[in-house]
């Protein structure tokens, strides 16, 4: 169990851990909450139920043990998948860091329950990203935010992400559309 600090100057206890198989159902009801609860608001990560994240992207995340969730009192507030897998247009772009595929950490579908925003869990879940990925060697984690998403973008920044550019990219969810690239340096 972490301790964080919030914006509003306090702090939370949240346990961050890998997701296990059997909370299969658990994790597919938390994104599909995630999705509904974010459908009137004004920044939206482009989701929908069963084609982003779909079932099979979860169920394979959770088989691979890519699948991490974020619990704050017993409830499920946040999950994301943190592997080596990435969309083809991160080829072209300027990273800072020269990394072969086992060499980066790409994270996926990082999502927050709408209710506890603004108290820094995204963050915690980022800096929990970057510490498998210190752990494990990397030489950088990498991600994608559908361009506009602001409360994502700033999340990303104040725990070190860098912008580095912006990709027109096809996701299934939301078509060919843009996206800001994100790397963060280990």
């Amino acid at each position: 169990m972490d301790v964080y600090d919030n914006a509003a100057g306090g702090s939370f206890m949240i346990q961050i851990r890998r997701a296990g198989t059997a909370e299969f159902a658990a994790v597919r009801e938390f994104y599909y909450a995630v999705i509904d609860e974010m459908k009137d608001a004004e920044f939206k990560p482009g989701w929908e139920q069963d084609v982003y994240p779909s079932q099979d992207f979860l169920r394979a995340s959770l088989d691979r043990g890519e699948l991490y969730v974020g619990e704050i009192g017993g409830h499920l507030v946040a999950a994301m998948v943190v592997n080596h897998e990435y969309n083809e247009s991160y080829d072209g772009a300027p990273w800072s860091v020269d990394a072969a595929d086992e060499e980066l950490l790409v994270v996926h579908a990082l999502g927050v329950r709408p209710s506890f925003a603004g108290q820094g869990i995204a963050q915690a879940m980022t800096e929990y990203a970057i510490r498998l990925g210190r752990e494990a060697g990397m030489k950088t984690i990498r991600l994608d935010v559908l361009k506009g998403n602001i409360p994502a973008e700033r999340a990303y920044r104040k725990v070190g992400f860098a912008y580095c550019r912006t990709a027109c990219m096809f996701y299934e969810d939301t078509g060919w559309t843009e996206f800001d690239l994100f790397e963060y340096i280990l």
